[in-house]
């Protein structure tokens, strides 16, 4: 079975799963697990992982409106580096700092591929689902799409040896196949969690989650969650700057947007007349999408494949 078919299985085992985090006792907990072969292409640092991989946990707090508290990891590798073990707990450190969280430590172990497993928790008296989106509201994004797909085509492009690879930041041609493509790669792979403007949106938001899966199976998702569809307009999704330094044509730039996830924004729906409360309450730029409509996941009048990242 793929990955969604294993998370159906155990929603009907575990009927309280299905959410960003778990909740208990008004605090929210989650788990990831990533892998250097899935999740790390050539070219990533270690400092890089730990930062990207116990983000990917803060974002999932962020997605429930949640304060982030504190993060472990388990720290698996062939051999133990202590540069590389202390790059990668700066990194860990510094997500969490960056978000107001602490960074309290984990486990080692060794293994045959560098793999990391991450948890998080965090407080939230009123957390919000994935379960609540109505019709009649409108559904939006926080910051902007296409980080992940840049940064890939930036380590892919650096590992070629890409002679027609992206321009550097001072505009020199042929940054594919020097270290600033990988140095781009690793800066745009460090996300900052969206965890104060998942705080902010809480009084306002009916539905949420991250971005983690991609926007389009992220709206299949809530749509499934909330029972209820929705109606988005392509011209305003809003992509990231980086996406057109790497993509030549609509198509390249729709997939980098829509499908290839992995970019931890927050995807959410509120009531029309609270919109600019949340956009004024929110450290980070929203955008309305769409609205939230009583079946069917359509952008621009057409239905939108329920398409994104697989584990």
């Amino acid at each position: 079975m793929d990955e969604r078919e294993a998370l159906s299985l155990l929603a009907a085992e575990l009927p309280g799963a299905g959410d960003d985090c778990a909740v208990v006792d008004g605090r929210v907990l989650t788990t990831d697990m990533l892998h250097e072969s899935a999740d790390f292409p050539d070219g990533v640092t270690r400092y890089t992982a730990g930062w990207r991989s116990v983000g990917a946990s803060l974002s999932d707090v962020a997605a429930m409106g949640a304060d982030a508290e504190a993060a472990v990891a388990a720290y698996a590798a062939p051999s133990f580096d202590a540069g590389e073990i202390r790059a990668y707990v700066r990194g860990a450190r510094d997500v969490c700092e960056a978000v107001g969280a602490e960074y309290v430590g984990g486990d080692l172990d060794r293994t045959d591929e560098f793999t990391v497993a991450t948890t998080v928790v965090g407080a939230a008296a009123d957390p919000v689902l994935r379960s609540g989106a109505s019709p009649g509201e409108v559904v939006c994004v926080t910051g902007a799409l296409g980080r992940t797909a840049a940064a890939l085509r930036f380590f892919e492009r650096a590992a070629a040896g890409d002679p027609g690879g992206a321009r550097d930041a001072a505009g020199a041609g042929n940054a594919g196949n020097s270290p600033a493509a990988v140095e781009r790669g690793n800066d745009l792979f460090r996300f900052t969690p969206r965890v104060a403007a998942g705080r902010a949106l809480r009084s306002h938001a009916t539905a949420m989650m991250d971005s983690s899966d991609g926007l389009a199976r992220s709206l299949h998702q809530l749509s499934e969650a909330s029972d209820c569809g929705f109606s988005i307009r392509e011209a305003d999704v809003p992509v990231h700057p980086a996406v057109d330094e790497v993509t030549s044509g609509e198509g390249e730039r729709r997939e980098a947007a829509l499908f290839l996830g992995e970019d931890f924004e927050l995807v959410f729906a509120v009531p029309e007349g609270e919109f600019d409360a949340a956009r004024e309450a929110s450290p980070t730029p929203l955008a309305r999408i769409g609205d939230v409509t009583e079946s069917g996941i359509e952008m621009d009048g057409e239905p939108l494949p329920d398409r994104g990242y697989d584990h």
